[in-house]
Formats: C-alpha cells, sequence, structure tokens
C-alpha cells in the first residue's frame, strides 16, 4: 500500500474517531455491510463442487493420508 493511501486512512480514521453524528455513522456501519462480500459467491460452480466434495468425503471420513498428499501435489508445493 503507498502511501497516500496510508495517509488517506488515517485521515478517516482521525475523522471517525471524533464522528458525534449517528446518523453518518450508521449509515458507514450500512455501507460497510453491503460492501463485504463473501469470497463463496465469487468462485466458480466448478470450485464450488469441489469443496462440497472434499466436505462430503471428510465427513464420510474418506480422507487420505497426507504422504499421498504430497506425492499427487508435490510439484505445485
Amino acid at each position: 500500500m503507498n502511501t497516500q493511501t496510508l495517509n488517506e486512512k488515517l485521515e478517516l480514521i482521525q475523522w471517525l474517531s471524533t464522528l458525534e453524528d449517528t446518523s453518518i455513522i450508521k449509515k458507514l456501519i450500512q455501507f460497510r455491510k453491503e460492501e463485504t462480500k463473501d469470497w463463496w459467491n465469487s468462485i466458480s460452480e466448478e470450485e464450488k463442487k469441489s469443496i462440497e466434495k472434499g466436505i462430503s468425503e471428510a465427513d464420510a471420513k474418506q480422507l487420505k493420508p497426507h504422504s499421498e498428499a504430497r506425492k499427487l501435489y508435490g510439484k505445485w508445493l
């Protein structure tokens, strides 16, 4: 993060710490809630299915040892 952005963030923090107008505070809280994005909604259907499959397999105790995973995926680690 560059210096200008850090300075702007500090200015906002300072301003927010002295803010007394509750309507602005409520608007800022609402803005933050709306801007918060769930990563699940930003991944592909294929990724979601893969994650769900992994969870199902783990729930069913169909797990592989770490040593097998290292053999399969070692070149990417």
